[in-house]
């Protein structure tokens, strides 16, 4: 049984480093894809992981599909497509501000049909996000990996992470970020999302609002204030860990990579008799585990691993 799978897109983060003498821009292709990272993430703290996809048949796809396998996610459920593999590009003006836009591709055009059932049936948990969402059939795909994971007792995560760029508007946004809530047990959001789903900006009352949905765990994400959580009635919160911020690209899935790496270890009933204590111990691993990834450059090149982090070493 694999511990954790997950499902939605895996791209290159195209993003600007300089320019060349005559001002040309210079770009890195980095590996990312929120879902892709956490299964990064998990399996460097190790958990078994797998990741269901789609990337184009060019070198992008090849290079992406490559990374996870270094990485030692299991990518038997990466599909291919004519289209090509998906792009995230990251622009920086003179005045340094960025400018972001997605160039969709292949990671949208996963089908139903093409979702590896026996992944999702043979794993813990299945894990995605919001983005695999924002077009069809990627939308249908997930929804029917998340409703066929609920149907065989597979504890089911959730990211809604928001990237306005994608979505013809907010209110469309709203609307299908909240469409999976009910098949949802453990959702990680950040303080900028939780209104969004909600309509409430506080944690206590909107994360109590997301548990009346069924929502058994929700952690808030809160950046150098650490993380909010809600379960079984009880509330909390575990500080951050101090840091020297390179780039904060990643720590989010890093943190959720780090949450389920812990909790798949509890057996195959993941939340069954966890206490709040042994909650909190979790959150402040997964705590210590962005702080390291926020301290280094990149996203899945900055991701620490279960050495680094249990020697001590993932305190920056």
């Amino acid at each position: 049984m694999t511990d954790i799978t997950t499902i939605g897109e895996v791209l290159i983060d195209l993003t600007q480093t300089g320019v060349t003498p005559q001002n040309v821009p210079l770009f890195a292709a980095n590996p990312g894809g929120a879902p892709a990272n956490v299964a990064v993430a998990a399996a460097r703290l190790g958990a078994s992981t797998a990741f269901i996809g789609k990337v184009g048949r060019d070198g992008f796809g090849g290079y992406l599909t490559g990374v996870l396998k270094e990485n030692g996610v299991d990518t038997s459920g990466v599909r291919t497509d004519a289209a090509p593999t998906t792009m995230a590009v990251v622009t920086v003006a003179a005045s340094g501000e960025r400018s972001f836009r997605f160039v969709r591709g292949a990671d949208s055009a996963l089908t139903p049909e093409e979702v590896d059932t026996r992944l999702v049936e043979g794993t813990k948990v299945l894990h995605f996000g919001s983005v695999s969402l924002t077009a069809a059939p990627a939308r249908s795909a997930t929804l029917f990996a998340a409703r066929h994971a609920r149907e065989h007792g597979v504890l089911v995560s959730y990211d809604p992470n928001y990237r306005e760029a994608l979505w013809g508007s907010q209110e469309e946004a709203v609307e299908w970020m909240r469409t999976p809530l009910p098949l949802v047990d453990v959702l990680k959001l950040s303080d900028e999302e939780l209104p969004l789903l909600t309509g409430n900006d506080d944690p206590e009352e909107g994360s109590r609002r997301l548990a009346d949905q069924g929502v058994s765990l929700v952690l808030l994400t809160l950046g150098a204030g650490g993380a909010f959580y809600r379960w079984q009635g009880r509330t909390g919160q575990v500080p951050g860990v101090a840091t020297t911020v390179a780039d904060t690209n990643g720590a989010g899935d890093t943190f959720l990579g780090a949450v389920l790496s812990r909790l798949v270890r509890r057996g195959e009933k993941p939340l069954e008799g966890l206490t709040a204590p042994e909650l909190e111990e979790i959150l402040a691993f997964a705590n210590r585990a962005a702080s390291k990834t926020c301290s280094r450059s990149g996203a899945i090149p900055a991701m620490p691993t279960l050495a680094e982090l249990e020697d001590g070493k993932g305190d920056a």
